[in-house]
């Protein structure tokens, strides 16, 4: 991609974080003012940014890249959901969002939440 979109729009939010959520994976409200990995099929609120001891950095808004499993996404608007693994995955029922990058190689796409 000959442009960057880092930055773009980030919105951050620290939330206490359930064990076993780590940087750049999708993850879910749990229980008041706490995020989790999100679970397979369940739509999730924003990707983990930093994760320090029991508080995470969580992006709601912007352009973040994330790995992705199953069926390569296509650019433009694409419906996403947890696979949890922490990834996310196409999934006709998920959250839609806006696709701008995506490599095959490394299965990661670029979206815009």
């Amino acid at each position: 991609m000959k442009v960057e979109l880092n930055g773009f729009g980030e919105k951050m939010v620290t939330f206490e974080a359930a064990q076993g959520t780590v940087a750049g994976m999708p993850v879910m409200m749990s229980v008041n003012g706490k995020v989790a990995p999100c679970a397979a099929g369940k739509l999730f609120c924003g990707i983990a940014g930093n994760v320090r001891g029991e508080f995470a950095a969580v992006q709601l808004a912007g352009y973040v890249k994330v790995p992705y499993s199953g069926t390569a996404p296509a650019v433009g608007y694409q419906a996403f959901s947890g696979d949890g693994a922490g990834k996310v995955k196409v999934d006709s029922t998920g959250r839609s969002l806006l696709v701008v990058d995506v490599d095959t190689a490394t299965a990661v796409c670029g979206i815009i939440l």
